[in-house]
């Protein structure tokens, strides 16, 4: 008979670095329009406005359209406390008819540079209707300050879906 002591220990796996935060909601515009406005600086500071803005650190400022490739910007709170740099390093694909727009980035400075591992997907389809199924994702690492991050993402995550549904209020629904 095999004692305690003798058994193997298994160790149980505990990931407490690692945060999720998701949105899915069906829009009421069009995917076209939501795509528009996925892809533009213009939507990525509307949706986190007041809470967050950015100001682009790149020469000539935000693009109209995001290109892919690196972008960099400072992230501010309130628009007025610097919380940090941020490369966005922006990359579309198209799966199952859904397009998608992830930043697979990083932060460089601030409180932000804390958080490792950065992942932020935006996936829009067709709904039915001519609507759209909007997508959000955001995982992040970081150990203990992702864990400590997560209740403030959270929050923001929602202002963002409340954002996202005024926003497409006044999008086209073609």
């Amino acid at each position: 008979m095999e004692d305690a002591a003798s058994r193997p220990r298994r160790l149980a796996r505990v990931q407490t670095g690692r945060m999720r935060v998701t949105l899915r909601m069906v829009l009421d515009c069009s995917p076209d329009a939501a795509w528009e406005a996925v892809t533009s600086p213009a939507g990525m500071e509307h949706v986190a406005a007041p809470i967050l803005s950015f100001r682009s650190l790149e020469p000539g400022g935000f693009p109209d359209r995001w290109p892919e490739g690196e972008h960099r910007v400072e992230v501010l709170a309130l628009g007025l406390v610097p919380v940090g740099v941020h490369v966005l390093r922006i990359r579309r694909s198209t799966r199952r008819g859904a397009r998608i727009q992830e930043d697979d980035g990083r932060a460089t400075g601030g409180p932000l540079a804390l958080l490792t591992g950065w992942r932020h997907r935006i996936a829009v389809a067709p709904a039915p209707g001519g609507r759209t199924l909007y997508r959000e994702r955001l995982d992040v690492g970081g150990g203990p300050a992702a864990v400590l991050a997560w209740p403030a993402l959270w929050a923001l995550w929602q202002w963002r879906g409340a954002r996202w549904r005024a926003l497409a209020a006044l999008l086209p629904l073609v």
